[in-house]
């Protein structure tokens, strides 16, 4: 892998700033927001927060990335896509719950659903989401589905891969600045209290951990390298071996034998032209 050290460096930091959003959002609900519950109330709406930075966009990042992570390409391609469709059905397991406990919420106080921006969209990536991991299990997980078909949807489902984690994390942005809107009173959100300050900063985090996961996601060099190619390239390695090992012995065997010297060179030859083929 070129630059390795780099991509072992953007992966680290983004693992530290992922772990850091998930912090910020424990801290900004036990705080300033009741902590954590399931009664109906505030406490039970914060698990929205909580869950949808932990699942859709702390774990859905590491789900991206995971296939170019170096010490992973040595396990079988089947075990990778498990790996990956694990981590992305975890995700969308505690999205799922975050919006259970908003709905309940809503209900709860006599909210209206669905009215907000981020509600449309929200609900979007979620049906989204669902869609592009049952195709992905479906398609590249069951060994059914045929080899065309694998190929002809793989851009469409590495590029909504790729929009859906966007997608949310343009959801949980206007998400946190709506509960802040709503909530702060006095003083108001425009004011810029601790509580403002605090969420706005796990704002920031939450789009820089995107943008190093799709930096790392989106250079060629450090892309999984395929096992085809990759057993092109042993054979390849080992026929040059043994090429250079037959040059070799035909080069001692026309000193041994001076009078077999045009056979032999003739025998190097064709091992040449095989081995530029």
């Amino acid at each position: 892998m070129e630059n390795y050290r780099k991509f072992l460096l953007l992966l680290a930091l983004s693992v530290l700033i992922g772990f850091v959003s998930v912090l910020f959002v424990l801290v900004w609900v036990f705080k300033w927001r009741e902590g954590l519950g399931w009664d109906g109330g505030a406490a039970e709406f914060n698990w929205h927060p909580v869950l949808a930075v932990t699942g859709f966009i702390f774990i859905q990042g590491i789900a991206i990335v995971v296939y170019r992570l170096p010490w992973t390409w040595r396990c079988s391609k089947p075990m990778m896509k498990s790996i990956h469709a694990g981590l992305n059905a975890l995700a969308f397991t505690l999205m799922v719950i975050s919006a259970v406990a908003v709905f309940d919420f809503h209900n709860a106080k006599s909210i209206p659903n669905m009215y907000s921006l981020h509600s449309w969209i929200g609900l979007s990536v979620v049906i989204l989401h669902s869609i592009q991991l049952l195709l992905g299990v479906c398609i590249y997980l069951l060994p059914s589905a045929p080899a065309f078909i694998r190929t002809a949807a793989m851009p469409l489902h590495v590029y909504s891969g790729i929009f859906i984690f966007g997608a949310a994390i343009a959801t949980a942005l206007m998400g946190i600045t709506e509960k802040l809107i709503f909530s702060l009173k006095e003083p108001p959100y425009k004011n810029s209290p601790a509580e403002a300050v605090f969420v706005n900063m796990l704002g920031i985090f939450i789009v820089v951990y995107g943008a190093l996961i799709l930096w790392m996601v989106t250079r060629p060099q450090w892309k999984r390298p395929g096992e085809q190619t990759s057993a092109t390239r042993e054979s390849g390695a080992n026929e040059e071996d043994s090429t250079m090992a037959e040059n070799g012995a035909f080069a001692n065997a026309n000193v041994e034998h001076g009078g077999d010297t045009r056979r032999r060179n003739l025998k190097v030859d064709e091992v040449g032209q095989r081995s530029t083929m």
